[in-house]
């Protein structure tokens, strides 16, 4: 039977799969869920659990769960909380802390590359003015490409740098202010570094920050 419009349900297999195990073919109805990944026209696992099949709106979403628990684990659109470790003039190396409001017991690796930056004048992005390491950001989750780790955008106005501390004032100095798109100010004394700024800082970050 199929479902109504806007509604979904889920179908059960008894398949049982690996990390690394190709599952099915990819196309524009059949599209990775949580615990999968796309590469290449085809959907593969990224945990060790059973397959699951999620129908909505004639679109089967194809998602792996671990037996005994449900394992949250970031998924194509999702924006996430992460903490920059290292940068370089191709990419920002991340670590994933939180889904929206969810704050993950295991963090995962993922890469923010330097064309997913900004939307637009992509050439002209510079990471090493736009991100530095122990910068708290909000990032888009994109399509996974590889097992490895995950592929973050900040090509959005809302994401970006929304935490970050100061060079001069160190780890125990106060949060630096947003002042523009692009720059942020330490409210101690006053010095400007340049940042991909997060338009909005949302409350939760603060708080937690606090």
């Amino acid at each position: 039977m199929t479902p109504a419009s806007g509604k979904s349900y889920k179908k059960h297999s008894k398949l049982i799969c690996l990390p690394g195990q190709r599952l099915c073919l990819s196309d524009e109805n059949t599209i990775s869920g949580q615990g999968t990944y796309e590469r290449m026209g085809y959907i593969y696992a990224t945990l060790a659990g059973t397959v699951h099949i999620n129908e909505k709106d004639n679109c089967k979403f194809i998602e792996v769960q671990c037996a005994g628990s449900q394992t949250i684990v970031p998924v194509a659109g999702d924006i996430v909380t992460a903490r920059v470790l290292q940068v370089n003039q191709r990419q920002a190396k991340c670590s994933i802390l939180c889904i929206g409001e969810h704050v993950l017991e295991q963090n995962y690796r993922a890469v923010l590359r330097k064309e997913d930056v900004r939307a637009t004048e992509k050439d002209r992005v510079e990471m090493y003015k736009s991100f530095r390491p122990g910068d708290v950001i909000l990032a888009r989750v994109l399509p996974q490409t590889e097992l490895s780790c995950y592929q973050l955008s900040t090509a959005e106005n809302e994401l970006g740098v929304v935490i970050a501390l100061s060079s001069e004032s160190g780890p125990n100095g106060p949060p630096m202010v947003p002042i523009s798109w692009t720059e942020m100010q330490c409210p101690n004394t006053l010095v400007k570094e340049p940042r991909k700024v997060a338009k909005i800082v949302p409350a939760s970050a603060v708080k937690t920050e606090n």
